[in-house]
């Protein structure tokens, strides 16, 4: 089973990945960033990587492992990678923040290396996760245009809001302790992987016919 913790940057994604992984059995870490990132990585970097960990996280199912990745594609992105049916199932959970801590932590992450313009785009990015995760009819287009060409984008384009397979947790972690984030993700995984053997989660196998 492949989780993914998405959203745009400063969240917190990769600390609770690893905090949580680490509280939990048969289950392998990994940010995507692991991978040496290109100066100038595009969407199409992002959509071909997002392809890798997929296959990656069936090398860990033939296992019996599952894959905890953190990473930006949100689940419009993942869903329509070319492996992605062959996965067992499916679990997607948006780490989000305020912007304004996101604008604090870029800053203090990274001192003088954003101009303002960079920082809003990030901004504009968590914004437009937000509603994603809401909606796959949101601003498609903002990943599907100028897409990696093998891209399988009508396996989901024509669901609606009220898809029982189109479901993102959302966390944010505003004002809230690591420790509690950290538990809520452990608890978001348990709870996926019971849905899971109990035959209840939408995004496992055969959700894309």
């Amino acid at each position: 089973m492949l989780f993914k913790l998405t959203g745009s940057s400063c969240s917190g994604k990769t600390i609770l990945a690893f905090a949580a992984g680490g509280q939990l059995g048969k289950i392998a870490v990994h940010d995507v960033d692991e991978v040496d990132v290109p100066e100038g990585a595009d969407r199409h970097w992002r959509q071909r990587m997002t392809e890798m960990w997929v296959r990656r996280a069936l090398d860990y199912q033939d296992r019996g492992i599952d894959l905890l990745l953190s990473g930006q594609s949100p689940l419009g992105e993942l869903l329509a990678a070319p492996s992605a049916p062959l996965l067992d199932a499916i679990a997607v959970c948006l780490v989000d923040v305020a912007d304004l801590v996101r604008r604090a932590r870029l800053a203090k992450r990274d001192p003088g290396r954003w101009d303002p313009k960079a920082i809003d785009a990030y901004i504009g990015w968590a914004a437009w996760h937000r509603q994603h995760a809401l909606d796959p009819c949101h601003r498609p287009d903002v990943i599907i245009g100028n897409s990696w060409s093998e891209m399988a984008w009508h396996r989901w384009t024509s669901w609606h809001a009220d898809d029982p397979r189109w479901r993102t947790q959302v966390l944010d972690t505003t004002d809230r302790p690591v420790t509690a984030s950290v538990d809520q993700v452990e608890q978001w995984i348990i709870e996926q992987r019971d849905a899971h053997q109990a035959g209840q989660l939408p995004l496992s196998h055969g959700w894309a016919s």
